[in-house]
């Protein structure tokens, strides 16, 4: 029974393999297309990456969303880790389970309701202080923090429940305040956590619509929001090339950290 286990196996996890990655294939052989039509080849062509970056507006779009996405994943990685470790070494105290639910909030609501709230305490904000001015980059930033702060959490309270607390309490009995124990024990020992909370945060930011939607202004469109305002009027060519530029950026990211983490194992075992 175990070679027909086996290929079973094998058929299922190419099944799968190609579930995920005939689509993604597809786009990119595509953005090379002729055609003005997405779905019909009629030749190879880099005519759709030329106008790619003589399109403006999507360009524009794509560089607000990187600085956007980037003070997001560097705000919520600096909140986010102090919230985990709270959650991981103070134990309870009073106001322990309001504090827990207002971190774990936006992991739970929909993101909708999130952006609505966030647009209406804006709007009062507005109203009541004359601040924010409008809606722009700072709102939007302001939504994808809240957002993106509760998976950091998440992520840092786990790697710091995991550690060995005699590192930190050796360094205490030493005569190391709590404050320097957390800078030159504890950080150095998450590193690999927050390099992967401020990943998962920038993914995070980079590819929301929905609370960016509710709080853009004008002038200030994600590249998200423009390309599905695209893609609702059809699917134009522009956006596989886009989209094979993201796939190869974040292939090579990919390989280079994983060759980078291959490097650093012996070393350091």
């Amino acid at each position: 029974m175990k070679g027909p286990d086996k290929r079973l196996r094998a058929l299922a996890l190419g099944v799968g393999f190609l579930f995920l990655y005939v689509p993604i294939i597809s786009l990119i052989v595509f953005s090379f297309n002729e055609s003005p039509l997405v779905t019909k080849w009629s030749g190879f062509s880099l005519r759709w990456y030329i106008a790619l970056f003589n399109d403006n507006a999507l360009l524009n779009a794509a560089w607000l969303s990187f600085r956007i996405a980037g003070l997001t994943a560097t705000a919520a990685v600096i909140i986010g880790t102090w919230v985990g470790y709270v959650l991981a070494r103070m134990g309870r105290f009073r106001g322990f389970t309001v504090y827990i639910g207002m971190i774990s909030a936006p992991l739970v609501i929909p993101e909708v309701v999130l952006g609505i709230s966030l647009l209406i305490l804006f709007v009062e904000m507005r109203g009541a202080l004359g601040w924010p001015a409008e809606n722009g980059m700072f709102t939007i930033w302001i939504g994808h923090t809240t957002l993106c702060m509760a998976y950091v959490a998440v992520i840092i309270q786990s790697r710091i429940h995991d550690l060995d607390r005699s590192l930190e309490e050796a360094a205490l009995d030493l005569g190391a305040t709590p404050l320097k124990v957390f800078f030159a024990i504890t950080l150095p020992l998450i590193a690999p956590a927050l390099a992967a909370a401020w990943l998962l945060a920038f993914t995070l930011s980079l590819d929301d619509v929905i609370i960016a939607s509710f709080l853009s202004g004008p002038g200030f469109t994600t590249l998200p929001m423009e390309v599905f305002s695209r893609v609702r009027l059809g699917l134009r060519p522009e956006v596989n090339a886009l989209a094979t530029l993201f796939i190869l950026v974040v292939g090579a990211c990919v390989i280079a950290a994983n060759r980078w983490q291959n490097r650093k194992g012996p070393a350091t075992s």
